[in-house]
């Protein structure tokens, strides 16, 4: 295989992986980050690309003639126009079901600092209060078991479906909107029910025109008070004015959020600063675990194309 680029490679591995395996399959280039004007000069004359977030629309595309693998460093791959790439015989590979146990693991490390307060309770510890309490231990506010809560669903594919096992691992009842085959103990329900039923709601579902903004005033409408929203997904699933007005008021209880609709929030977001919301910065994936399989995963990806016969094709 001749020329090789990386083109954004920097949040997949800091250095802390290696890309050697790549090297075996061509002259590989690597670069950390890629400005869209500079794409085009740095993929010339390239057969093999890998990209996790930089645009290749048609234009590009039409751009690149020696082009004929992408190889996206991610499950998603909305950054590609696939249509473009499957006219102009450029096969376009993902890498899914890497980062399955990574993500539902922080579904609940936002659950439980949200249910449990944690962050509230260290800062609490740091400031002194502990050391001048009168009693051995103090709450700030009440907080309730998971077990018995009930763990609503949207998404029930690789992650979602791990959710579901942690949750009934925690005593929580399962419900789901999903059409997918689902285990025993987790219960069948249409939307409308979910959102009046939940206690928790965890979105782990592509982002679709059948998904894109779920949780809107109407829906929010539907939650109990108390009800906690997780968002490990896709940022455009939720409309963030329509969440940041229900915080406010206390329509719902409070949001654990990796996501949002525009990353990194350069334009702020209505979440930023909203009372109960606890934001990461897109971290559910990063696992040292999860990146290493991603880049495990990528490398078979493009050793297969080369051999002529590509695995996990999505153009």
């Amino acid at each position: 295989m001749r020329k090789i680029v990386i083109i954004d490679g920097y949040v997949a591995n800091s250095g802390d992986l290696s890309w050697d395996k790549l090297k075996e399959l061509g002259e590989l280039t690597v670069y950390d980050r890629t400005a869209p004007e500079d794409v085009i000069d740095r993929c010339k004359d390239a057969l093999a690309v890998l990209t996790n977030k930089v645009l290749f629309t048609d234009e590009v595309m039409s751009r690149l003639p020696e082009l004929k693998y992408i190889g996206v460093l991610a499950t998603g791959f909305n950054n590609i126009d696939i249509e473009a790439a499957r006219r102009r015989g450029i096969t376009v590979t993902n890498v899914p079901a890497y980062s399955t146990d990574s993500v539902a693991q922080l579904v609940f490390a936002h659950l439980l600092n949200i249910v449990n307060d944690i962050s509230g309770y260290a800062e609490s510890v740091n400031r002194g209060e502990w050391s001048e309490c009168i009693d051995f231990s103090y709450r700030l506010r009440p907080f309730d078991e998971l077990a018995g809560k009930t763990m609503g669903i949207i998404g029930f594919g690789n992650i979602g479906s791990r959710v579901a096992q942690i949750a009934h691992a925690f005593g929580m009842n399962v419900i789901t909107n999903s059409g997918r085959e689902i285990p025993e103990y987790a219960k069948r329900v249409d939307l409308d029910t979910l959102f009046r039923t939940a206690d928790v709601i965890s979105l782990n579902s592509a982002l679709t025109p059948a998904t894109a903004g779920i949780i809107n005033r109407e829906n929010i409408a539907k939650m109990k008070p108390s009800a906690i929203l997780i968002n490990t997904s896709r940022g455009p699933l939720v409309d963030e004015a329509a969440l940041a007005e229900a915080l406010r008021e206390g329509n719902i209880a409070a949001a654990g959020i990796d996501v949002l609709c525009q990353e990194p929030p350069r334009n702020g977001s209505p979440l930023i600063g909203c009372p109960n919301v606890y934001i990461t910065p897109h971290i559910a994936w990063e696992s040292t675990q999860a990146r290493r399989r991603l880049v495990d995963i990528a490398v078979a990806n493009l050793s297969s194309f080369a051999e002529g016969t590509p695995v996990n094709v999505v153009s």
